[in-house]
Parts: C-alpha cells; structure tokens; sequence
C-alpha cells in the first residue's frame, strides 16, 4: 500500500513518521511537483496544488488534513467522482475549538474586552453585570465542532441556539434551521458563534442585512471561514456600535494584510487562526483507521457530500 502525502506548508516528515508508527504496512511518498508517483493507494493532502489533481485522481480515496473541504472542492471538477474526499471528524479539534469560544463568550459575558480598555485608559470603574438570562448564545452549525461547543457551555446557563441546514434535536440548545430558522436565529443571538461550513450558501452570510438582525450590542465570533463574513460590513456594524465586539480567527485573506483596518479597530479581537490546530497522531491515527476499514471493503464516516460542500 502507497499513500501519497502533501502539506503545503511543506512539514512532511513529522507525518510520515506518524503514518509509519500507525500504519506501517503502507509505504508513505512526498509529493513533488514534476515527479511520477503513481501508482498510490491513497492521498492525504493539506491544500493540494493543481498540480497535484491528476495523481489525486487516481487514488482508492483522498484524505483532507482538516474538517473543512472548501480548499479541494474549488477542484472537484477534475477528480472522479467515485474517489471519495475525507475529512477529519473531531481529532482533537473539538475540544480546542470549544475552548477558544467558551473564553471570547465569558470575555464578553464578564466584560473583560472593556476593562482591559478601561486599564489602558488607566480607569478604575466597576461595569454592571451582564444578565446571564439575556446573554444568549447562537451557534450557526451543529455538526461535530459545533456540538462540543454548545456542550462547553451548557453548564454556564446561557439561554443556547443552534442553527443548521436540517433541524436537529439537542437536549438544552433551542434548534432552528433553513431561511426563517437563520432569521429567528439572529434576532435572538447575543453573540452569535460562526462554524459553518464554506459552501456557496455561507459565503457572505453574515453581511450587512442579517449582522442587522442581531441585537444592539451583540457580538460575533468567527471560527469557521473568512469569506462566510462581508468584512467591511462588519467593520462599519462594529464602528456604528450595533455590533459591540468581534472575536475573529479566520479572514477572507491569510495571513491578515498589515494595511487591513480589522487591526486599527479596538473591539475586534485578532487571532491567527489558531481556535483548533490539527493534532497530528491523532489526525493520522485516525485516517489510518479507516484506511484499514475500506481495505476491509468497511464503510467510513466523514466522507464529503459534494453536493452540500461539507
């Protein structure tokens, strides 16, 4: 067995000595641009280049590094589709992620982004407390991600939302789904929590017109995709004062451009898309498994539905 790994940011060999610790029946080739590396078995790929697509092609299926398939899917086009694409369930994700959102909720809830800026400032000025009643927390998605993060915060007796394509049932989270379900959700989010998936449905959904919905003063925190956010109708919500702060770890360009005003405004909060890194034993021991399952003719889970993007 032959797998054929790429990672843009060119880091391969720290994972290629995970696939030979987890799955040392298979040999494990670097992809080079100009080499002939066929024939392989499968591919695990981290934001494969074009040139990359054709021996993609050729694989028994081809395994993403993240939960997301927007990268590939810009290619879909030039890969079979009886080849399926894999992402990663939660790997070690799921719980970052819920981490990363619980802080930037409490952040808000507890008013810590406005008494760091009141220490600046070098005031000393008790705020009054946020109502935990009032503060209610939406989450646009309810898949893996999305599910660990309305669990971490369960306990804290936030009013919850979610918001998904198909409704779901979730003990304790008020679920809505399709057009009127966005609406109702919005207008009952005082901060509202992005996981969507990048699809041709979520880009620029949260633009001028339903960042209006939300409540005065609400907040937003973005862990899912830059494009799923009109940037500069964000930055005038936020200067006009109806959005009240904005926790952002993924952007439409990356890394953020110096020049970009997101970094001159104070109350929206920048990280370098770090709300969940990819744990990588966990990741390959988990691609390694069901590898072993569809060499077993076994069926496997995680496997994108190319019609709904994710």
């Amino acid at each position: 067995m032959r797998i054929l790994l790429y990672r843009g940011d060119g880091d391969t060999a720290p994972w290629a000595d995970e696939f030979a610790r987890h799955l040392p029946e298979a040999e494990t080739v670097v992809w080079q641009e100009g080499v002939s590396h066929a024939p392989c078995d499968y591919a695990v790929s981290w934001g494969s280049p074009e040139a990359a697509l054709r021996e993609l092609a050729e694989v028994k299926a081809i395994f993403l590094g993240g939960a997301g398939a927007d990268a590939i899917l810009k290619h879909e086009h030039a890969i079979p589709r009886h080849v399926p694409i894999v992402r990663l369930g939660d790997a070690g994700m799921g719980i970052q992620m819920a981490e990363y959102v619980l802080h930037a909720v409490l952040r808000y809830y507890r008013r810590f982004d406005e008494y760091e800026a009141l220490a600046r400032a070098g005031e000393w000025k008790p705020l009054p407390q946020h109502r935990r009643e009032d503060f209610s927390v939406g989450v646009l998605g309810a898949g893996v991600l999305g599910k660990h993060v309305l669990e971490a915060l369960k306990p804290f007796g936030f009013p919850l939302h979610t918001w998904s394509r198909s409704a779901k049932q979730i003990e304790g989270v008020q679920a809505h789904a399709g057009d009127e379900g966005l609406d109702a959700i919005l207008r009952a989010s005082r901060v509202l929590v992005c996981m969507l998936p990048l699809t041709a449905e979520t880009t620029n959904l949260l633009n001028r017109t339903n960042l209006a919905k939300l409540p005065q003063g609400a907040y937003l925190i973005n862990v899912a995709r830059g494009a799923q956010v009109a940037e500069p109708d964000l930055l005038a919500m936020v200067k006009s004062g109806h959005i009240a702060g904005a926790t952002l770890d993924v952007f439409r360009n990356e890394p953020l451009p110096v020049q970009h005003p997101f970094w001159q405004e104070p109350r929206i909060t920048i990280t370098p898309h770090i709300s969940a890194l990819t744990q990588r034993s966990e990741s390959v021991q988990q691609i390694a498994g069901k590898i072993r399952r569809l060499e077993k003719g076994e069926p496997i889970a995680d496997v994108i539905n190319r019609e709904l993007g994710y």
